[in-house]
């Protein structure tokens, strides 16, 4: 959950520098690569550690 917090906190830092630098429309793109990734890092890990156990 650290690393997912991490990479969610660096991915709105470099959009929102990004945004305000002028000429600076690369660190938007990583920021949003970097907010894409995590997020399917967060899908994968949920759908790993899922219990495929049947309800009591």
């Amino acid at each position: 959950m650290v690393l997912f917090l991490t990479l969610l906190v660096a991915g709105i830092a470099l959009i929102a520098i990004g945004a305000g630098v002028d000429g600076m429309l690369y660190l938007s793109s990583a920021g949003v690569l970097l907010l894409i990734a995590d997020l399917l890092y967060l899908a994968a890990r949920s759908a790993w550690r899922s219990p495929r156990r049947p309800a009591r």
